[in-house]
Parts: C-alpha cells; sequence; structure tokens
C-alpha cells in the first residue's frame, strides 16, 4: 500500500509544481507576478524612453486640463472645451457655401468623425457639395448637381483630430502654427492667404482651428449667436473678451481648438495597460509591441503619448490620386510636402509623422490615402520599396530600410497597431445635439437618413 499512496505524492507534487510554473507565465491583475512579455515589454519602454518608463507614454484623462498640453494663449477651461464641442459638430456653421443647396449641410466633424477615428472614411473628404454617410462616412459621394469645381475638397488625405493636442504644428507639411518647427518661416505667412493666421502668435491647433473655418467655407451668423444658445456659452467661454470681438471666428476657432485637444485615444487597450492593466493586451498584441518599441524600431519615430513625433520624414509613398478621387492631380507643392511650405530642397517629398491611435475605423492611410488596412502599411515600411516615382531615392528617409520582419511578426506588429491601439469608445467625444437642433455631423437629406436623424 506504501507504493501507491508514495505515487500519488509525486504525482501530486509534479501537478502543484507544473501549477506553479504556468502560473509563473501568466499575469494576473493586482498580483506582482507578470509573464515573459510583459517583463520584455516593460523593459523596452523603460530604454526606448530614456529610462523613465510607461508614464512616458500615457494620455492623460480628458478632463485633466493641467496634464494636457495647451496653448498658453488659449488655456483649456470646461466652458471653453463645451463651446467647441458643439461648433465642432454644428451644421448651421456651413453658412457661406459657394452652393446655395448645401447652406447648412456640412461641419468640421463631415471629415473628422467619430466613426472613421475622427478623420474621413472616404480617401478624400466632402465637405460642401458632399451628400450621404454611410456608416463611418464611407457612403459620403459628390452630389450630382454640385459641378466639382464647386466642391469642398482637399488633394490630401484628411489627417486625424485624435491626440493633436501633441502637435506643436499641424497639417501633413506642418504649415499651421507660430512655434515649434515653425519659428523663422514667418516670411512664408502670405497676408491674404490661410497661413496669415499664423501671425496671430498661436500653436498649430488654434491656427488651423481659425483659419479653417473661412477655408471650409463656414461663419458664424447673428441670428444662429441670438436665437439659439451659442450666446450664452460664447459668454461663458470668453467672458474677459469684449462683446464686440466675443461672437468671432477667431473666439470659435479657439473653441474648437480647446475641444480639439481634449480628444485623446486613452481608452486604447494599451493606455490600460500602461495603467496597470497588464491583461488589457492580448499576448499577440504584447508581441507587436515588443516589436514596435524593438526590432521594427516604430519608437523612433512615433514616440511619447501620442506615437508621434514633429519630425517629417520621406517614405515614398503615393500622393492622393484613382478612382473616386476628384480635382486636379495634387500640385507640385502639395507633392513635395513639407519642402512645399518651406521652400528648402531638402525638405520635398517629407511629411509629417502622425499619432497612431484609433486609426482601424478608417480604412485610407498615408498621406495620400494610398493604403487600405494597416498590415498593408506595415508590409510597405517592412519591405522598404518606394511606390511613387516622384520622390528621389536621395530624399528618402535613413529609417526607410528594410525591418526583416517575418509573416508572423508582421501579424503581430499590425495586431498591436490596429487593435492595441485603438480607442473603441470615441462616441463620448460628440454631444448628444446641437444648439441648432440639426442633423449631425451633416445635415443633407441623404445624411439624415443614414444618420438615423429622419425615417428613410
Amino acid at each position: 500500500m506504501k507504493k501507491p499512496i508514495l505515487l500519488s505524492i509525486v504525482i501530486l507534487l509534479f501537478i502543484v509544481s507544473c501549477s506553479k510554473k504556468e502560473e509563473l507565465n501568466t499575469f494576473k491583475e493586482g498580483s506582482l507576478i507578470k509573464n515573459e512579455l510583459d517583463i520584455a515589454l516593460s523593459e523596452l519602454l523603460t530604454e526606448s524612453s530614456g529610462g523613465i518608463g510607461k508614464s512616458f507614454f500615457l494620455l492623460p484623462e480628458s478632463t485633466k486640463f493641467s496634464q494636457i498640453p495647451q496653448d498658453p494663449k488659449n488655456p483649456l477651461t470646461i466652458e471653453k472645451v463645451e463651446l467647441g464641442k458643439l461648433l465642432f459638430h454644428e451644421t448651421a456653421l456651413s453658412v457661406n457655401s459657394k452652393l446655395k443647396p448645401f447652406k447648412h449641410t456640412y461641419s468640421c466633424a463631415t471629415c473628422h468623425h467619430h466613426q472613421a477615428g475622427f478623420q474621413s472614411g472616404k480617401a478624400q473628404g466632402i465637405s460642401e457639395g458632399g451628400v450621404g454617410f454611410g456608416i463611418i462616412g464611407n457612403a459620403r459621394e459628390k452630389d450630382a448637381m454640385c459641378p466639382e469645381d464647386s466642391l469642398d475638397i482637399q488633394p490630401i488625405h484628411t489627417p486625424t483630430v485624435i491626440n493633436s493636442a501633441y502637435q506643436k504644428v499641424m497639417l501633413w507639411n506642418g504649415q499651421f502654427g507660430a512655434t515649434g518647427p515653425n519659428i523663422g518661416t514667418e516670411a512664408l505667412w502670405a497676408p491674404g492667404t490661410p497661413l496669415e493666421t499664423n501671425f496671430l502668435g498661436y500653436e498649430g491647433i488654434e491656427s488651423q482651428a481659425i483659419a479653417g473655418l473661412s477655408v471650409h467655407r463656414m461663419g458664424l451668423t447673428t441670428k444662429l449667436i441670438y436665437s439659439t444658445e451659442y450666446k450664452k456659452l460664447f459668454d461663458l467661454a470668453f467672458p474677459d473678451v469684449p462683446k464686440n470681438e466675443r461672437y468671432s471666428i477667431l473666439t470659435a476657432g479657439l473653441a474648437i481648438a480647446a475641444y480639439e485637444r481634449i480628444v485623446l485615444a486613452n481608452e486604447a487597450p494599451f493606455q490600460k495597460y500602461l495603467r496597470g492593466n497588464t491583461n488589457a493586451l492580448t499576448d499577440v498584441q504584447k508581441k507587436g509591441a515588443i516589436l514596435f518599441f524593438g526590432k521594427a524600431a516604430c519608437v523612433a519615430c512615433h514616440t511619447g503619448p501620442a506615437l508621434n513625433s514633429m519630425d517629417f520624414y520621406a517614405y515614398g509613398m503615393n500622393d492622393l490620386g484613382g478612382p473616386g478621387i476628384y480635382g486636379n492631380e495634387p500640385d507640385i507643392a502639395t507633392k513635395k510636402g513639407r519642402g512645399g511650405f518651406t521652400g528648402i530642397e531638402s525638405d520635398n517629398c517629407k511629411f509629417k509623422v502622425p499619432q497612431l491611435y484609433s486609426l482601424s475605423q478608417a480604412k485610407f492611410y498615408g498621406h495620400g490615402s494610398s493604403f487600405t488596412s494597416l498590415m498593408d502599411v506595415v508590409i510597405y515600411k517592412n519591405y522598404a520599396i518606394k511606390e511613387n516615382s516622384f520622390v528621389p531615392d536621395s530624399h528618402l528617409a535613413d529609417e526607410f530600410v528594410p525591418l526583416g520582419l517575418s509573416k508572423s511578426e508582421i501579424t503581430f506588429l499590425s495586431a498591436f497597431i490596429e487593435n492595441g491601439l485603438n480607442d473603441t469608445e470615441l462616441e463620448r467625444y460628440e454631444p448628444y445635439s446641437i444648439p441648432s437642433g440639426q442633423c449631425f455631423p451633416n445635415n443633407d437629406e441623404q445624411s439624415k437618413i443614414d444618420l438615423g436623424c429622419i425615417l428613410p
């Protein structure tokens, strides 16, 4: 009888031993035990942040204004942010449309809505002259009654508003903003052009928001201010601004910029991971993160809380063009990117490093919307073969070299960027309604049906 008992004890000890080993490889929230993936990732986060660690990449809560980067000339207040949220989605601002039928049919959010990660759901955004919305803005098309030369379209992919608080200058070429990389470019801020806004001395978000209202044919009317709660909201947001200046494009732009600064993807799984919930990322996403901060060296350009930077690089991606794109081929200045703004030859074909959060909702990537999946972008950078013949090889970034990733590593890295960085709760930044009572982000008849504002 002793042998069976002894054998049972040995088996039991073996099971317990295996169980302990398994536990060592599994992180349980609140426990000090971390698996090998967590240890490796933690070490890489510390290394790539100059020894700071996880907090270096952490986005603040949207209500913690003191922790959010802001323009000292436009400090964040609750009143200003709330006003900006409404104005950003307000279709009644589209009062300067070229054609009367499109008046009051679009807003800033037409091309920057939460359904597509606060960018356009199309390769090319359309504000005036567009019709329809679909699910993520993917069904918006040119209205058959709108001449192509009356469309409000851009010759480049619509950048996202998300995490823009971490940008000193705005747009792919960084032309908006009086600070940071644009110090010394004052001679380029031509009077009578949108760039003249830079002379107001604001950072990029504020400069673009102010200029963008006019560029996209928007404005404020006395009727809108005095027949809705907007007057009260402007009074609360700008009590120190004289009344004869309070209800203007300038203050509206500042309010919109304040709102844009608090649109942060701080509920993405990776952000939850950084805050201590190691289960927020799957093992596949952790492997991708280890590649991002390690072998793939993505963090060399995509760093900080927004995983972006204020640098410009040439990666040889195609410009906007092809089926479904309206207007003429992008002009030379647009093709030259940063160089098209600065006029410096070495800046030619360089574009600003984008932030990487909540890109999954949109299906177009790169300044020319030349990629339709995030994995396509990873594959492109892995092989480092330019697709745009307009870009001279001599201008390609030193970082544009083959990464040597295997197929499985490409899958891991793509999973981290596509899902680990994806905040799926962006609807929290959208108002329940707007003071005009109109449908938003679009107010044309087809969009009203698509968005559920009216029944078909």
